[in-house]
């Protein structure tokens, strides 16, 4: 017996219930199953450092229909959810909330401040996961984990050992992004490079022993100049061929450098004179190897020059920047200065201008893992969706440098290196600080005091999670994973890494597909930001309209790889469609109410019966198909047209006689009836990886023998139901319905006016559509007989027209309209046109008019004359048909 639904549909009351069910019963705990096939998802773990945001949103709401899709299909679904400790972002998060308090982070020290941190993950770790399940994320929550978990922490200390003891990983002094503000090194991808407005200052270097004699370089740092040991030309370079060699006196110093000659300098560009800086910029660094040149840090940490710098010890960069310039000007060697716009590197998480800086620092060797990463993707290993970001995927490993993985930082994966206080000799090793020193045997270590990057641990999360370096039965079950879900902006923050760092441990590629999907903009095109105040929390959504209805609004239209604008009338629009759901299925169980079905015989069923089941059939094999190819936007529009077109507008209301008069043909009502329910249960299982909560209400109510949605059958397609002769004979009579519905609309027929139809075909098969299913169409055309003729005999010259294909329909006017009251009302009308037109002509023809009227006004009007003329002839024409039919 069918449950009865309320009367309308609230979102807050049954979304809390419903998924406290599917926790309760352990639906989405996935289990080692050799019986069933696995698919996995591993969840790309939030950072612990704010709320869910529409990224978060889409992101989740797209895994959560492919494990959904999945766990109905059979397969045994795992999503394996979790949080990252997100390093940085965490750190400067907690140091900002404990200076609010007074406390400062260096006085309370390492220890105090790390259970801060661990106060904070579980604060913030917890309200994450609880805005996951607002969402109605079927993560398997059984196996949360935490990127610090004691689990991934040695898997984390494993890495570093191996790659360690293969001599992938290195500890050595090279140019770093350095960024003053978090004090801390930085890798390449955490650098973003934005257009800012400088200038090129030019200097002029004098040449030692050659009064009056200078070379002219131009810099956009020139504080940096306290820290040059050379100035380079190209060696093919005539203009300066004769001067190196020789020593340079360098400004605002008493040291002297000397002028080289290296290809690295492009003789068109400045001056052909570059200084050479090889602390403080990544390409003078390689050319200071090549000459052997002295490497000289002139900054500390904080970005304020040391006391290398003279008098200008202790000053900000910038501060420095504006004295030397000053000083330069005073000495006669500033030469000009030209406005110059250039990229600039900045921290990509509080914006602070970056530092190159040399700085002793660990670093992962790349070019072996790199390779290998580039050949499992040309292998076809991984493939991505779409496949045009594999060109990005390519050109970040083919232009891949070594990793700095160090990170000045407390909160993270300390590294697990030891320094010999005796000797100095660094051990790396498992497991903590070795007894003894294998060099000198000394017993006092001190452990390095940096941490890991935090996509260092993140690279582990697919295998990690899953109890490697363990040969557990989960990691043998569930890896390598199917699909990863995620945006276009971390392909190489985290996919790549993720690559490398599977195929070297695990052998594997992590994952078969990667899907990238977009950003979710505003309404404008912009991208939601705390500093433009557009961003939108999803949680309001949630509370205003409803789960399903967000998820539904971020999947509609989404196609991977694009961004998408975020509307709140599209997401009205995905209430309406779930109140549409809701009334139907509500209209469908009152009408089940108190009725014993049986299965009908196939004779018992209606063409309607026959096409909605065949158009079913037909969108279980499209829907299907899209999912299989990660078309999940074009997948939600198939079944959302079906359900508010095919099954609520057409089929609804052709049968809709048929419930009615039940006593009269209670064989035709059983027919109609039972198709209702098998449809219906069918189109919520297509919907509910979309829209979760609302088709478990409506499921379970419609067939409560049954213990949920989720663990219902995937619908499959069958070539033996395909009905093309009913699916013909519906697409005729739709096509009729509309075009006769259009007719009435442009002629405001009201809805209580019958017509009489003459279809005309000279096709025989197309009229005997027409004829065997008149009760199709006849109630939804209004019409109040129906006549089905080969030519067109017996048609009044007034009648009324609409074209279908293959067919015309003819509907006398008589039977639209009261010809007397028409023929006044146009009458009228005749006149009113009169007097535009007269008044039209009027200016126009008006020389004044013309020659002193703008130009824009005297077009409108002449618009105004074309359309009244037209008006004129529609109404004349109009007049015409009538007077011929009162004539009659």
């Amino acid at each position: 017996m069918s449950r009865e639904l309320a009367k309308t549909y609230d979102p807050k009351g049954i979304e809390v219930r419903l998924y406290e069910k599917w926790e309760n019963k352990g639906y989405f705990h996935a289990q080692v199953n050799r019986d069933k096939k696995p698919f996995t998802i591993v969840m790309p773990p939030p950072n612990i450092t704010g709320k869910l945001h529409m990224g978060h949103a889409l992101d989740n709401t797209m895994q959560d229909i492919l494990i959904r899709y999945k766990r109905m299909q059979g397969y045994e679904a795992l999503w394996q959810p979790g949080t990252d400790h997100a390093a940085i972002a965490t750190e400067v998060k907690v140091t900002n909330v404990l200076k609010e308090k007074g406390i400062d982070k260096l006085a309370i020290g390492r220890e105090k401040f790390l259970e801060y941190c661990w106060d904070w993950r579980e604060e913030y770790g917890r309200a994450i996961i609880n805005q996951l399940k607002k969402l109605g994320s079927s993560a398997d929550w059984e196996r949360e984990r935490f990127t610090m978990d004691r689990g991934c922490s040695e898997a984390v200390e494993e890495v570093f050992c191996r790659l360690y003891e293969k001599g992938y990983i290195y500890r050595g002094s090279r140019i770093i992004n350095w960024c003053p503000s978090c004090q801390t090194s930085l890798s390449d991808a955490e650098v973003e490079h934005e257009d800012q407005e400088g200038s090129f200052w030019h200097i002029k270097y004098p040449i030692e022993g050659e009064e009056g004699r200078f070379v002219e370089i131009a810099t956009t740092r020139p504080e940096t100049l306290l820290g040059d040991t050379a100035v380079a030309v190209n060696p093919e370079d005539d203009r300066y061929r004769d001067l190196v060699g020789k020593m340079l006196l360098l400004p605002l110093t008493d040291r002297k450098i000397p002028v080289i000659a290296d290809e690295y300098v492009d003789r068109e560009f400045g001056t052909g004179c570059v200084k050479i800086t090889p602390a403080h910029d990544p390409n003078d660094f390689e050319v200071g190897k090549r000459h052997q040149l002295e490497e000289i840090n002139i900054l500390n940490d904080d970005a304020t020059l040391n006391d290398r710098c003279g008098k200008y010890a202790g000053m900000d960069r910038y501060e420095a920047r504006r004295a030397m310039v000053e000083d330069l000007d005073r000495l006669g060697l500033l030469v000009k200065v030209v406005p110059h716009t250039h990229a600039v590197g900045t921290h990509d998480r509080c914006h602070t201008t970056v530092e190159p800086m040399i700085k002793p620092q660990w670093f992962v060797r790349m070019k072996e893992m790199g390779k290998e990463a580039l050949d499992s993707f040309h292998r076809g290993e991984m493939r991505f969706v779409p496949e045009n970001y594999g060109k990005t995927y390519e050109h970040w490993l083919e232009n891949i440098k070594d990793w700095c993985i160090s990170r000045q930082l407390w909160w993270g994966h300390r590294i697990p290196a030891y320094y010999c206080q005796d000797c100095g000799r660094i051990v790396v090793r498992r497991g903590g600080a070795p007894e003894t020193c294998p060099q000198c045997k000394g017993r006092h270590f001190v452990q390095d005091e940096d941490t890991l990057d935090t996509w260092f641990s993140s690279a582990l999360w697919p295998f990690a999670t899953l109890g490697w370096p363990k040969e557990t039965p989960e990691l043998d079950y569930f890896y390598p994973t199917d699909v990863l879900v995620t945006g276009y902006d971390i392909i190489f923050f985290w996919v790549i890494r993720m690559m490398f760092s599977a195929l070297e441990q695990t052998g594997k590629a992590p994952f078969h597909h990667v899907l990238i999907h977009g950003l979710v903009r505003d309404d404008q095109g912009r991208k939601m930001s705390k500093s433009l105040g557009n961003g939108i929390d999803p949680l309001e959504i949630i509370d205003r309209y409803g789960a399903d209805a967000l998820r539904l609004t971020l999947i509609t239209g989404n196609a991977p790889g694009n961004d998408m604008r975020f509307y709140i009338e599209r997401v009205e629009n995905s209430r309406n469609f779930a109140n549409k759901v809701w009334n139907a299925s509500r209209f469908i169980l009152m009408n089940l109410d108190g009725v014993s079905l049986h299965e009908p015989a196939s004779s018992e069923l209606k063409i309607e019966d026959r096409w909605i089941k065949s158009r079913l059939n037909t969108v279980v094999k499209e829907l299907t198909d899209n999912m299989e190819r990660y078309e999940l936007g074009i997948a939600v529009q198939k079944v959302f047209d079906f359900i508010w077109d095919e099954f609520c507008d057409w089929y609804i209301e052709i049968v809709k006689p048929r419930m009615y008069h039940k006593e009269q043909d209670p064989d035709s009502a059983n027919a109609a009836l039972y198709t209702l329910k098998g449809v219906l249960a069918e189109a919520l299982k297509l919907l509910h990886p979309f829209m979760p909560f609302i088709t478990e209400e409506i499921y379970c109510s419609l067939r409560p023998e049954e213990e949920s949605i989720m663990i219902a059958d995937w619908p499959v397609y069958s070539a033996q139901a395909c009905d093309w002769e009913a699916e013909q004979a519906l697409e005729h009579a739709m096509d009729l319905v509309r075009a006769v519905r259009d007719v009435r609309t442009q002629m405001d027929v009201p809805n209580s006016r019958k017509s009489k139809l003459i279809i005309v075909s000279q096709d025989a098969g197309i009229r005997e559509i027409f004829s065997q299913n008149q009760t199709t169409y006849t109630g939804l055309a209004n019409a109040s007989e129906v006549c089905v003729q080969a030519d067109e005999s017996g048609i009044g010259s007034d009648a009324v027209s609409a074209v279908i294909p293959d067919a015309v329909i003819y509907m006398p006017l008589a039977d639209l309209v009261d010809l007397t009251k028409e023929k006044e009302r146009l009458t009228r009308e005749q006149k009113r046109l009169e007097g535009e037109l007269k008044r039209s002509h009027g200016m126009l023809s008006n020389e004044r008019f013309l020659s002193n009227a703008p130009a824009d006004k005297v077009a409108a009007e002449r618009d105004k004359l074309a359309k009244y003329e037209q008006m004129m002839a529609d109404v004349t024409a109009r007049l015409k048909s009538i007077e011929e039919g009162l004539s009659v």
